[in-house]
């Protein structure tokens, strides 16, 4: 069994530097893993760091840590973005990346507030086209996807993760209803 530590990188948190002791010291102290929430906006705080940005600092100030979101919301990005962070990061970590991914929930408004899709069904066929390509592009396939969410004219991503084929990635789901 492993045991790992995920941390909101807001209000108190919102200090990237804390992230990075925090980090370091789950490291020292023998923890598996450091996991970061991926929120833009947040009812309790406006203080929010960008989760991609400090997983990266964080893989530079750490060396057996593994590291990642929990959970990145598929729906809301596009996906060439998402694999050029999940990219960088494994390479920036020496290959500690696990990427948590899932549909995003709207609370605190942080879907409707920017006018993105609300509807969970619609979230969930954008999650599931986008990891689709995601993976793809990761494993290093010359990607040509028309599909109902996003199209891919022939895009390859390099360099190479340094998890092959790809860093793992792990789906979450709750019940909201």
């Amino acid at each position: 069994m492993k045991y790992g530590v995920f941390v909101a990188p807001f209000g108190q948190l919102s200090d990237p530097h804390k992230l990075v002791d925090l980090a370091a010291t789950a490291e020292e102290s023998g923890w598996d893993g450091v996991f970061l929430w991926d929120h833009v906006l947040r009812p309790e705080s406006n203080e929010i760091l960008d989760t991609w940005v400090a997983l990266g600092v964080m893989a530079a100030a750490t060396t057996k840590v593994r590291l990642g979101p929990m959970v990145t919301p598929v729906p809301r990005l596009r996906p060439i973005k998402l694999a050029r962070e999940i990219l960088t990061v494994d390479l920036m970590s020496d290959g500690r990346m696990t990427v948590g991914v899932g549909s995003g929930t709207d609370s605190g408004g942080e879907l409707s507030r920017f006018d993105e899709i609300v509807d969970g069904r619609a979230r969930g066929a954008r999650l599931e086209e986008g990891l689709d390509v995601i993976a793809r592009l990761l494993e290093g396939e010359t990607l040509a996807h028309v599909g109902e969410h996003f199209r891919v004219d022939g895009v390859s991503l390099e360099p190479r993760p340094a998890q092959q084929p790809r860093p793992p990635i792990w789906c979450a789901a709750r019940r909201t209803a």
